[in-house]
């Protein structure tokens, strides 16, 4: 995995290599009302069953025609409050939905778009979408403004074994959120108007092959403290389980000191496995200089056949300092799952492909609905 903090990295990369990705990740809280929102945009969607069954078809010589990334672009909009989740909506189609900034940073995907402005060095959010099959239609904008950067880059030159066709552009490890949303229920007329104001996170990731062709598996999180941030990425690579690559970043509020520890030693127990969810580790332990973090993934917030994001407990050890159970956002992911026809078969329930009729979309969303409905679940 290549790691740079150049934000000019988050242009789109224009890749055409069949199972070529590329995605931009912003997410928010608002702790004080108890909703976090994660938006992403995709050219080349790596977890779309469409595209990747189009690329194993092309692999196989079963199909003449060659994937192209762009004609599988998507976005993504997940709302939670309290610890649940309120809205999952995934959408893709071909490249006449997305666009990219001309000459500069920025995506466009149907009504939902971000650019970056470097003159006042914010990331403004656009979004705007309906949900059909969940009756819903969301409006929202959100600004991105960083509170600070790193300055690091991680290069084939210093690690000769990683495999570099993966990419992390870490560019805004923090940033002050201020937005509104605006979420409508078109049978019923009823609204719910939400001013967000909480802290964020932006990155960029983009390969030239699907990810599980080199990478087993995934972690990723990050915490806010009062004294400080951080910022784990952990990747096992197929060949060299025993050795992850794995970065940790940290900053100290009180000095403004900032370090990277790109050695660090990692441990994984508690594993467990759901109906729908892949084996991982509940627990996860980094270590490296005089910094320890133990990671226990507690409040499951999303889970699918290959992917997991949780609301986390961080224990840190630095120096001679600790801190116990602060709570942050964790991430794990199974690309190798993704080879699987069953798995794909229902990603593929909550993916809607624009032009194409899913009864599995059909179905999944349908009955969802009637949960929410049942609950009062109401937004």
């Amino acid at each position: 995995m290549n790691i740079t903090t150049d934000s000019l990295q988050e242009a789109w990369h224009r890749l055409d290599e069949p199972g070529s990705y590329e995605w931009w990740y912003f997410d928010a809280e608002d702790e004080a009302q108890g909703i976090s929102v994660v938006c992403i945009w995709f050219a080349g969607f790596a977890f779309s069953p469409y595209y990747l069954g189009h690329y194993e078809g092309w692999k196989a010589r079963r199909r003449a025609d060659q994937p192209s990334p762009i004609d599988y672009a998507g976005f993504s909009f997940q709302l939670y409050e309290n610890g649940k989740e309120s809205i999952n909506f995934i959408k893709e189609g071909g490249r006449e939905l997305f666009a990219s900034e001309d000459g500069g940073v920025g995506i466009r995907f149907e009504g939902n778009r971000f650019v970056y402005d470097p003159l006042r060095d914010e990331y403004r959010l656009t979004i705007d979408f309906s949900f059909p099959a969940r009756d819903r239609s969301v409006h929202a904008s959100f600004t991105f403004r960083p509170l600070h950067r790193f300055d690091y880059r991680l290069g084939s030159a210093l690690h000769d074994s990683v495999d570099f066709r993966h990419h992390w552009v870490l560019s805004v490890p923090k940033a002050e959120v201020l937005g509104v949303l605006d979420i409508q229920s078109p049978s019923s007329d009823k609204r719910k108007v939400v001013n967000f104001r909480g802290r964020g996170y932006h990155d960029h990731n983009l390969g030239t092959v699907p990810m599980y062709e080199s990478i087993n598996r995934w972690y990723w999180g990050r915490v806010f403290s009062r004294r400080y941030d951080l910022i784990y990425y952990v990747v096992f690579l197929h060949g060299r389980s025993s050795s992850p690559q794995a970065v940790m970043m940290l900053r100290d509020h009180e000095t403004e000191a900032q370090s990277v520890l790109d050695s660090a030693r990692v441990s994984e127990n508690g594993f467990r496995r759901g109906l729908f969810a892949p084996v991982h580790g509940r627990n996860l332990r980094l270590e490296g200089g005089a910094v320890t973090v133990d990671v226990r993934h507690h409040e499951v917030l999303d889970t699918g056949p290959f992917y997991l994001r949780y609301g986390s407990r961080f224990s840190m050890m630095i120096g001679d300092e600790r801190l116990e159970e602060v709570s942050g956002i964790s991430e794990f992911l199974n690309p190798e799952a993704l080879r699987s026809g069953v798995v794909r078969f229902f990603t593929a329930s909550r993916v809607w492909r624009d032009g194409r009729t899913s009864m599995m979309y059909t179905l999944y969303n349908f009955f969802k609905h009637q949960i929410d409905w049942f609950t009062r679940k109401k937004f």
